[in-house]
């Protein structure tokens, strides 16, 4: 049985991150809006996880995380509020498109959150280094 470190989590889970907003753009570039807001929400979810892990924080839900997320490093001032909101209103996205019938998000819509979820994960990753 292989052991693996709370580095290597939390290494693999930033990893992830990176490649899964690489990813957005091939969706935005194909013009695949609700797909590219659902796979947009999962990099950011990696990365507040990555931060969790390296901290000792253990969660069982998406739900679970943006909770501790939003007490151990929004409310206290480590990362900027907007992220925070920027963070809950994906969650809020991803869950609408997943279980909402007749629902469709547009280019604007996608194009607003792209960049600010690709300022979102660099954010974590420099409190990551921080510490």
């Amino acid at each position: 049985m292989t052991s693996y470190r709370t580095e290597d989590y939390y290494n693999y889970r930033i990893k992830r991150a990176k490649e899964t907003i690489q990813e957005v753009e091939v969706l935005i570039q194909n013009k695949f809006w609700n797909t590219a807001i659902n796979r947009m929400y999962y990099p950011c979810f990696y990365a507040v996880g990555a931060l969790l892990v390296k901290h000792g924080i253990k969660t069982y839900s998406h739900s679970g995380t943006r909770l501790k997320f939003g007490q151990l490093f929004v409310k206290t001032g480590k990362i900027d509020k907007g992220l925070g909101k920027h963070y809950s209103k994906l969650f809020e996205k991803r869950h609408k498109g997943d279980y909402s019938d007749f629902f469709d998000y547009d280019e604007d819509t996608v194009l607003l959150y792209y960049p600010m979820s690709k300022k979102f994960i660099s954010q974590i990753e420099l409190l990551m280094h921080e510490d």
